[in-house]
């Protein structure tokens, strides 16, 4: 296999970390392929102290803006010292979050903007241009993920559920705008078929590639 970028993303409570795993060790122990499986923010020692700064310092007030440029210098940082070098070795590399995450909290939830383009090309910006060869948004009304996670974890999870709709709903703005990358699995189906559904797209992503 060549270098591959797998991105998933979704809401609280979607399965984002279960159907990583999986595809991990079907790529690995079934494929033998070389893998790096990472997340944002945190992925890296650097990426640690920002994650603790955005989601786990609830008495840290925080403007939007603010808060999209730190996620950004997280990831800039991440793709430029884990993910990029990972590509290069034609690895294959499956992220928990990417920008996605950002246009569809930070860049709608937050209502800095509805998905603007402005954001989505400081977002370029902090990536160097990279995007996913593939994303997986994991779909699920707000009120049934966050039914299924321990609320009060951090910061985002605290939010009111208006701001989880408001997350969902420009998360599916953004699956509309890029149909040909990003693939929409029901979250609610169970975690097999989940699985299933998205090891056909991510075969057939492999072989177009």
């Amino acid at each position: 296999m060549r270098g591959l970028f797998v991105t998933v993303e979704g809401g609280e409570g979607s399965g984002k970390s279960t159907l990583i795993d999986r595809l991990y060790a079907h790529l690995t122990l079934e494929k033998g392929a070389s893998v790096i499986k990472t997340f944002e923010p945190g992925g890296t020692p650097f990426g640690q102290l920002v994650r603790e700064l955005l989601l786990e310092k609830h008495d840290v007030q925080m403007a939007g803006k603010a808060e999209l440029l730190l996620f950004l210098a997280d990831r800039a940082h991440h793709v430029e010292t884990l993910i990029k070098p990972a590509l290069e070795k034609d690895m294959v590399v499956l992220c928990d979050r990417f920008t996605d995450s950002s246009l569809a909290y930070q860049g709608g939830a937050r209502q800095i903007a509805k998905i603007d383009p402005k954001i989505e090309e400081v977002c370029l910006f902090a990536t160097g241009g990279l995007i996913p060869d593939i994303t997986f948004y994991l779909d699920i009304p707000p009120e049934e993920g966050l039914a299924r996670i321990k609320r009060g974890k951090d910061r985002l999870e605290k939010e009111h559920l208006s701001f989880h709709q408001r997350v969902r709903e420009n998360y599916l703005l953004l699956a509309k705008k890029h149909p040909q990358r990003i693939v929409v699995l029901d979250a609610r189906k169970t975690t097999d078929e989940v699985y299933r559904e998205a090891l056909e797209k991510l075969e057939a992503t492999c072989h177009a590639i």
